[in-house]
């Protein structure tokens, strides 16, 4: 799947895999929230993201409604993946809306703001993707902070 901002110029690439792989992760966890954290990287021109990974957290706590993740231990496996060829880093967060939409909540904005001013996620333009599910379907939403706006991925 390739989608766009294209009034930034941004794309995202993701494989198909990954994704339902996400979503029964996050299916698993229903009727509460559930995600992690992604990995990927950005071609030459800093302009096309490809996302190659997921982790999961260790530690959580969730509910109907919110989804706390621990960092402890991530650190550790980002490494590995930056050691790679190409180097992978981390890229943003994921997670789930059992039974609601894939737009981002207050706390989900307050969320990304606190990555990117958080000096050690080592991330300017992070990536929020939110898995929403319905009773018939499962929808998916990707969004990237671009100089203090959250802009949606098409």
């Amino acid at each position: 799947m390739i989608l766009s901002v294209k009034k930034i110029g941004l794309s995202l690439e993701i494989d198909d895999k990954l994704l339902n792989s996400l979503a029964e992760k996050g299916m698993s966890y229903c009727p509460n929230e559930f995600g992690g954290f992604l990995v990927g990287y950005y071609n030459n021109d800093n302009k096309h993201l490809c996302i190659t990974d997921s982790l999961l957290p260790k530690k959580f706590n969730t509910s109907r409604c919110s989804f706390e993740r621990s960092t402890k231990g991530i650190e550790r496996k980002l490494k590995k993946y930056f050691e790679r060829i190409p180097k992978k880093y981390y890229v943003g967060e994921w997670h789930t809306h059992p039974d609601s939409s894939t737009i981002p909540s207050d706390t989900d904005i307050l969320a990304i703001t606190a990555i990117i001013n958080n000096k050690n996620s080592g991330i300017a333009n992070p990536v929020l993707l939110i898995i929403g599910y319905s009773k018939t379907q499962i929808n998916f939403g990707f969004y990237v902070c671009f100089k203090n706006k959250l802009y949606r991925y098409e």
